[in-house]
């Protein structure tokens, strides 16, 4: 599970079986781990999180939305 990116308590990652789905990003922090789509960006699991948590996870999906479209085009090599 390769990690793309840290901000604060959230670790932003990818599971290595995911190459067949379109871009996207899984987020945790403590027991809860949500999935955003990356393009466009959208909420695909909340996994545990609340709203508002989401919406600052969204946020910073946002602020860091090339260098995660980066990371995924390195790892999966397209």
């Amino acid at each position: 599970m390769p990690t793309a990116l840290r901000v604060g308590p959230y670790r932003f990652f990818f599971y290595s079986d995911d190459r067949r789905e379109p871009a996207h990003v899984h987020v945790e922090r403590g027991g809860s781990t949500a999935k955003f789509w990356l393009n466009p960006i959208r909420l695909q699991r909340p996994g545990g999180f609340g709203a508002v948590e989401l919406r600052q996870i969204q946020r910073l999906i946002e602020q860091h939305r090339e260098h995660l479209l980066w990371s995924w085009d390195e790892h999966f090599g397209k």
